[in-house]
């Protein structure tokens, strides 16, 4: 029985990143990369697809994990009949070659301790051959090689294609061992020391979780939130994943499930301006940078996501090997949404080039040159139906979002060019723009009878992602249009108090996206609620909402995609950078930037 999706922690090196369960298993780890083959994938299968359970002989669960204070270091106590203990897992920031440490220490009694090394290259289906080399155990398959090495050296032996390990630990002693992947073409890299690594990484975590400049309520949620966002970048180019996990389902047992391993251009302002307003103008500026290498090129090829290095091409296949997370079907990699038509993320990507421009990042000579590309296409395609921001697929439609968004692409070049005259630019044809935009949508997508917009033109159907209007100034907060879809969305998708994206009766859900099944709450959008509740006045009810999404976060701080409010159980890949996202954006909202200097 795969633990529950909010039963897992997560540890990473600003490259790759690790799921590790409360039993003490890390049953998720892709090497070198967010998006490489996993060695761990027993999260989409079961143990023989690869993991590495360190725990207590006989044990089942933890009895308490956490954190350590403002850091990605995670300790994860057991209490036995024989004492206790604590397991320390981390990846320190890498040198050249990836590390897994774990460090095993004895707190009270003598408690025998096991581990159990399952390494299974290409996501769980190649067995490698291990062999011993210097009192290491090594494993080779193809392009991968892995070095275990413990210390002290602790007796290792292999049986049913794992390696096991067992050793007692009393009060004050410790045992660490280093998990090291390299290229198998290459010779073994440089040994760490797991002790003097574990003192780096939370110096280095510590330092940085002190430059947030937010201190209002809630301060603990933001700063994990932070330090999420931080774990998911990738820190060679910036690029920031949607989430370190793939196919973790959205409906258990269904099918719809995605590979997030990737960068989206839809959170780059909200993930933009969260940054910016918590004092993090570095990694701002690595995100807007990946940015603007990523989109570069001719408008009209211009993708919803890109690889971690900002690569196009992200082919979607599935793995049959792999039974799924609590058998939901199929396990896929890569994502082909990749080729869909999503017209908001020309109003995405204006709007953070607006926001770096506002905020005071360094300027890039060619970023004008660029927006004036966007805006030059945008001025026909924006009549273009698409996919839309939830990547449906089924039909392409006029989704609402998608013209609102190609709005906000119109207005920030034209506030750009009245806040900054020396730039060139169509400013009255892009005013002219802006104007017809607006008002195709308040007369097409917009129905007076319920007073509320709508999903597409023509339908009855709403859309959380409505909720950004008076956010993104299409409308003000005090406009009725605006109160009115506030109180239909929340009025007609709740669910338990929290928010779906779209009407969850399957057939309106089929012919929305194409799919089958149904899906939980999406969180950002509940926190979007928020944000609404509070810019049209109610802001008490606002942190009443607030307060319960908070209060959705798993014992160690994590939100995943959505939530299931009536099996009480978090759904989709996880940790979801948007989730967080939406939190640290809420916060800002409900308690003013003036805690945050």
């Amino acid at each position: 029985m795969h633990p529950h999706i909010e039963d897992y922690a997560l540890i990473g090196d600003h490259q790759t990143a690790a799921l590790v369960s409360r039993h003490g298993s890390i049953d998720w780890l892709c090497l070198p990369r967010f998006d490489s083959p996993a060695c761990f994938a027993a999260l989409l299968g079961d143990k023989d697809n690869g993991n590495w359970r360190i725990a207590p002989k006989d044990a089942d669960t933890c009895a308490h994990r956490a954190y350590r204070h403002d850091s990605l270091v995670l300790d994860t106590e057991w209490e036995t009949a024989e004492g206790t203990i604590r397991v320390t897992d981390l990846m320190p920031q890498r040198d050249r070659a990836p590390d897994v440490v774990r460090v095993v220490e004895g707190l009270t009694g003598r408690v025998t301790v096991r581990s159990t090394l399952r390494l299974r290259f290409d996501h769980g289906s190649v067995v490698p051959w291990m062999r011993k080399a210097d009192d290491h155990r090594v494993a080779v398959a193809g392009p991968d090689s892995a070095w275990l090495r413990s210390e002290p050296l602790v007796r290792t032996w292999g049986k049913d294609r794992a390696t096991h390990s067992e050793f007692t630990v009393a009060p004050g002693e410790k045992v660490a061992f280093v998990l090291t992947w390299h290229p198998s073409h290459e010779p073994r890299p440089r040994l760490i020391d797991p002790h003097e690594a574990l003192a780096a990484s939370l110096a280095d975590w510590r330092a940085w979780a002190a430059r947030c400049r937010y201190d209002g309520p809630h301060r603990d949620a933001v700063v994990r939130s932070l330090i999420t966002l931080k774990a998911l970048t990738y820190a060679p180019t910036g690029g920031i994943v949607a989430a370190p996990t793939t196919s973790l389902p959205e409906e258990i047992g269904g099918v719809r499930n995605w590979d997030y391993r990737h960068c989206w251009l839809r959170d780059s302002t909200l993930t933009l301006n969260a940054l910016l307003s918590c004092g993090y103008h570095e990694e701002a500026e690595a995100w807007r940078d990946w940015l603007l290498r990523a989109v570069a090129g001719d408008p009209a090829d211009l993708q919803i996501m890109y690889g971690l290095s900002g690569e196009r091409r992200i082919p979607e296949f599935e793995l049959p090997w792999l039974s799924g997370y609590e058998g939901s079907r199929p396990v896929r990699i890569g994502n082909a949404a990749v080729h869909q038509r999503q017209l908001d993320v020309y109003g995405e990507v204006a709007d953070s080039l607006f926001l770096s421009r506002r905020a005071g990042l360094p300027h890039k000579p060619h970023m004008w040159r660029m927006q004036r590309a966007l805006l030059d296409f945008l001025r026909s395609a924006w009549r273009q139906p698409d996919e839309g921001l939830w990547e449906v697929r089924g039909p392409r439609r006029h989704f609402t979002h998608s013209k609102v968004m190609s709005w906000v692409a119109a207005d920030r070049a034209v506030r750009t060019l009245e806040h900054t005259p020396l730039l060139h630019g169509d400013l009255d044809g892009w005013r002219a723009l802006r104007e017809e935009i607006h008002q195709e949508v308040c007369a097409r997508a917009y129905d007076p009878v319920r007073n509320t917009f709508t999903q597409s033109y023509g339908s009855p159907e709403l859309d959380a992602a409505l909720l950004l209007i008076p956010q993104v100034g299409f409308l003000p907060p005090d406009d009725h249009r605006v109160i009115g879809t506030v109180d239909a969305i929340r009025e007609e998708l709740s669910h338990e108090g929290f928010v779906r994206r779209y009407s969850s009766a399957p057939v309106t859900v089929a012919a929305v996206d194409g799919l089958p099944g149904s899906e939980g709450t999406f969180l950002v959008c509940s926190f979007w609620l928020a944000d609404a509740l509070h810019m049209t006045g109610r802001t008490e009810e606002a942190r009443e909402l607030f307060e319960r999404l908070v209060g959705l976060t798993n014992d160690v701080g994590l939100l995943a995609e959505e939530y299931d409010p009536v099996a009480g159980r978090q759904l989709g890949n996880f940790p979801q950078a948007f989730s967080h996202v939406g939190l640290v954006g809420t916060a800002l909202a409900l308690f003013g930037t003036e805690e945050a200097g």
